[in-house]
């Protein structure tokens, strides 16, 4: 069977619905193809932080690229809600990296002086906190002895990645997009000015085509004039039963969900596609856990699991339209979550195009040769 679509995106995680959702907002009919359950998935494995201040250490235009999203998520969120009836969860609470010793607490402190030296405007806005502060911040939580302090973001937040999800896919169908489950690709072919692309249920020819698979697109993008390292590593979560609410800002390491649950996380090993669990790294992080918060001792642990995130060299995204055949994309990053609002405007806006800005132009792969 062969078809024709006014444009294909490959992946439906959160990074390909995101944009395109943001396609379908502007007129297009993309159609979406996902691979199966046995694909490597990030976005169903998330911790579910909308994070700012820690990002852009070493390349500042990923902190400002990330503040964008930030600015822009609580008008995603909504819209999302309005369209769908779904609620992603979103609270921009603001959010901290706890410190565990004064020798924690000295070296997170000149990693934010870097971060802000390195921008030419501070897009970060974070500032670390004594011990005295963070429990103003957090009033009804009760802090471990050893935490002397912590980094504190304002622009920080989390939203529920699977809501998340849902949603995009409701909209994205909602404004016109087709999305096929179990439909994983097996090669793409520049013919002509179009591109063929293969599935197993036949070919798809289309002028545009968006590579966003994660780790799924490495095996696809050379044929497109592509050339990106994306990298595996494997994050283990612990979550709990839940539990009335506990007061806590969220951290990369310990958070509360809406629900009630507290995931404690995490770990990043180079092991791999390996999605297996580890006693030894749960202890750790719910060692840590209990530092941090005493009173997580008596709450019982439900489940663990273990993600692989969707990295470059550098940690940071990156976009690209192919010089050798245009109207093919890739977009590649490891905060999906996070970017979700900026991919569904300000990058699905020069996708729709075809002309990146000099913001999104940053990204580019030529950065990492």
């Amino acid at each position: 069977m062969s078809e024709t679509a006014e444009c294909v995106v490959i992946g439906g995680g959160v990074v390909g619905s995101a944009i395109a959702y943001g396609l379908a907002k502007r007129g297009e009919k993309p159609l979406v193809l996902d691979g199966g359950d046995s694909s490597i998935r990030s976005s169903r494995v998330n911790f579910g932080l909308v994070w700012l201040h820690s990002k852009g250490d070493g390349m500042a235009a990923y902190g400002f690229w990330t503040r964008r999203a930030c600015d822009l998520w609580q008008q995603f969120a909504d819209e999302l809600t309005d369209e769908t009836g779904v609620n992603t969860q979103y609270v921009k609470s603001g959010g901290v990296n706890y410190c565990l010793s004064e020798a924690e607490y000295n070296k997170r402190s000149e990693t934010m002086q870097r971060m802000r030296g390195q921008a030419a405007e501070d897009p970060y806005e974070a500032r670390m906190v004594d011990r005295g502060e963070l429990r103003q911040l957090m009033p009804r939580a009760k802090l471990g002895g050893d935490v002397t302090g912590a980094s504190y973001g304002p622009h920080d937040g989390t939203c529920s990645p699977l809501y998340l999800l849902r949603a995009l896919h409701a909209g994205m169908t909602k404004r016109g997009a087709q999305y096929r489950a179990d439909s994983p690709v097996t090669a793409i072919k520049p013919v002509d000015g179009r591109f063929e692309v293969v599935t197993a249920g036949g070919v798809i020819s289309t002028p545009k085509v968006v590579l966003a698979a994660g780790h799924g697109s490495m095996p696809l993008e050379k044929a497109l004039g592509f050339d990106v390292e994306i990298i595996a590593e494997r994050g283990q979560i612990v979550v709990t039963e839940r539990v009335a609410p506990m007061g806590i800002l969220p951290a990369n390491g310990v958070r509360q969900s809406t629900e009630g649950t507290v995931l404690i996380g995490t770990t990043t090993e180079s092991v791999g596609f390996d999605l297996s669990t580890t006693p030894q790294a749960g202890a750790a992080m719910v060692k840590r856990a209990l530092s941090v918060f005493p009173a997580l001792a008596g709450v019982r642990i439900v489940r663990t699991w273990a993600g692989v995130r969707t990295l470059t060299r550098d940690k940071c995204p990156v976009y690209e339209q192919s010089g050798q055949y245009p109207g093919a994309f890739i977009a590649t990053c490891h905060s999906g979550v996070t970017l979700a609002a900026v991919h569904a405007n300000d990058l699905a806006e020069a996708i729709h195009n075809g002309k990146f800005t000099p913001m999104i132009d940053a990204f580019h792969g030529r950065r990492l040769k």
